[in-house]
């Protein structure tokens, strides 16, 4: 019989003891980041835990119904998913549904008022120049510069703090002689910016920028602005789910914005800069400065032009004049002001921010324009009832057929069954603790399809174990003792092993590439325990029979060991014989 190899193989195969206690320590240090993490148990998908279902439907724009075609619906639900995504809402499912319907399912437990906010404004961004504003309702009373006030600023550094003019004016109450702007008619205000030269009535310029303000001649349009901003009241809702409706890009328009619980009116000159020209934006903590939360904005390079013309122009104007409204909606969202021309492709917007107001701006610069024009069909609440039921249903039937691998491994290999059902335990303690932290590292949900998966991994780890203990139980037959059995049949088993792991794990992985929503969650779990799958057969499994091995229970081959040699059919035990010496043979004559 050949002995097993010496060396570093050999001097791993003789210290079992490591592998195991490596296994274990990482257990105890995940399931302590568990504990310390305080989520101890997986977060729950929308089927489990119940959540919102919101039915958004496209509508044509000018009647132009090539618009909605799939590229676009397409496109659309990839920034939903940004914008939804973008703040922290964990498994939230966006998906077509037909030609013009997108379903978001938003899990309960989550931010799921903010993402519906966010998901349900679906019109396209806008920078827009500020012409005039004022506060409305009953409770306003507007500053002394006719300006929100504790505005915020925007500078071209990240470094930059927000203007003195935004710290003075934030706690002005002093009431201003009318409501108009800087004392002046809205009419005024109106013809108080002229178009540049080469640009018509809010048309781009010559610099491919659009005018930042009207022409002096207002126009039919311009007429119509004033009158809707004379007679807009921001502190109703009906009619700020109004405000700006109809209006184009080139147009003046009217919007409504809150600022520390007062609603502005503002009257907004044609868009500047569109929001698709926004590359990146991003909520930070200035603390060196001290001015708290801000949102950074970096500008494509068409961007960067037509931002760095719009700034310079406003920063010549007076209060509120010099600042420029991002609408979305027909909601301005924010209206900093700026007090020179910014360049450079980046700037920031700096103010009274809080956290959770500075992420929600940078996450709609981001991600605000979409493709097409949606309307809120439906909103329903998905009870976690149905879900619970089927979850149940679920785990009783894992139960029952873990209950029945287990009953066939004790019958079939009797004491070797307790290797199986010990690594059995071990991969379902990694799972449930990997599942655990998965949730608030990486937004990890558990749905029934991903319970599906792991219910599927029972059989894969299982089949597993059996390889090697049949490879061990050949090699026992071979006439081979049970210690160099255990080693001579690893290499073989291992290869098995990896061979079908690798193929589950592609197999897991393919299918998390090109499906969508819930079946994503069974490829992941799928995956997940795949790989958990060799781990253990690696670092528990095999290093756990080699320790077996050497109890007199399984290597004399006790008949409720699973690896009794006469059960087994095995040969006669494998001796070494000395080759005959060399040289002539002698015989003897009778």
């Amino acid at each position: 019989m050949a002995a097993p190899k010496r060396g570093r193989n050999a001097s791993a195969q003789s210290k079992p003891g490591r592998s195991l206690a490596l296994i274990l320590i990482a257990i105890v240090a995940l399931t302590g980041g568990m504990f310390a993490s305080g989520h101890t148990t997986p977060r729950l998908g929308i089927d489990l835990a119940g959540g919102t279902s919101i039915t958004l439907r496209a509508v044509p724009e000018d009647g132009n119904e090539a618009a909605i075609n799939k590229t676009n619906m397409d496109t659309a639900v990839s920034i939903m998913e940004r914008r939804v995504n973008g703040l922290g809402v964990s498994e939230a499912e966006v998906q077509t549904q037909g030609d013009r319907n997108i379903i978001v399912n938003i899990p309960k437990g989550t931010n799921s008022k903010q993402a519906r906010d966010q998901v349900g404004t679906t019109a396209k961004l806008y920078f827009r120049p500020v012409l005039a504003t004022e506060p409305t309702g009953a409770a306003a009373t507007p500053s002394p510069s006719g300006s929100p006030s504790a505005s915020p600023s925007a500078s071209g550094k990240a470094t930059d703090k927000a203007s003195p003019s935004a710290s003075a004016s934030a706690g002005a109450t002093t009431p201003s002689a009318s409501a108009t702007t800087q004392g002046r008619a809205v009419t005024d205000a109106l013809k108080a910016d002229p178009t540049p030269s080469g640009s018509a009535s809010g048309s781009p310029s010559a610099s491919g920028s659009p005018s930042a303000s009207p022409s002096p001649s207002a126009s039919g349009a311009d007429g119509d602005a004033q009158a809707a901003y004379a007679a807009l009241d921001c502190s109703k809702e009906s009619a700020r789910n109004k405000a700006g409706d109809g209006s184009k890009p080139e147009d003046t328009t009217v919007g409504c914005g809150e600022i520390q619980g007062v609603w502005y009116k503002y009257l907004l000159g044609p868009a500047a800069v569109d929001g698709t020209e926004v590359k990146k934006a991003q909520a930070v903590y200035d603390t060196q400065s001290g001015a708290g939360w801000k949102v950074q904005m970096d500008f494509t390079g068409e961007g960067d032009k037509k931002f760095a013309d719009i700034t310079g122009k406003l920063a010549q104007n007076p209060s509120p004049q010099n600042q420029f409204g991002i609408v979305l909606d027909g909601q301005v969202v924010s209206s900093p002001f700026v007090s020179q021309a910014i360049t450079g492709g980046n700037a920031e917007i700096s103010g009274s921010f809080t956290q959770q107001e500075a992420q929600g701006l940078a996450n709609m610069l981001s991600y605000g324009a979409l493709p097409l024009t949606f309307k809120e069909d439906s909103v329903t609440t998905v009870t976690a009832a149905l879900g619970g039921e089927q979850l149940e249903a679920g785990l009783i039937a894992g139960a029952i057929g873990l209950a029945l691998v287990v009953l066939y491994l004790v019958i079939y290999y009797r004491g070797l069954s307790l290797v199986a059902i010990a690594s059995l335990l071990i991969s379902a303690a990694l799972t449930y603790v990997i599942m655990s932290l998965l949730g608030p590292a990486i937004g990890f949900a558990l749905n029934l399809p991903a319970v599906c998966g792991a219910i599927v991994a029972i059989g894969i780890t299982a089949d597993s174990f059996i390889v090697y203990f049949e490879r061990v139980r050949d090699e026992i037959r071979e006439g081979r003792t049970l210690r160099p059995a255990v080693e001579r049949a690893w290499p073989r088993a291992r290869r098995t092993i990896l061979v079908s792991d690798f193929v589950s794990f592609l197999a897991a992985a393919v299918l998390f590439i090109v499906t969508v929503g819930k079946v994503q969650g069974f490829a992941f779990t799928l995956g997940l325990t795949t790989v958990l799958d060799v781990v253990v057969v690696f670092f528990f499994t095999k290093p756990l029979l080699t320790l077996l091995a050497r109890r007199k229970f399984f290597a004399d081959g006790h008949p409720w060991s699973g690896l009794d040699p006469k059960r087994l059919g095995a040969r006669p035990p494998l001796r070494r014989t000395r080759r005959p010496a060399a040289g002539p043979v002698e015989t003897k004559e009778a």
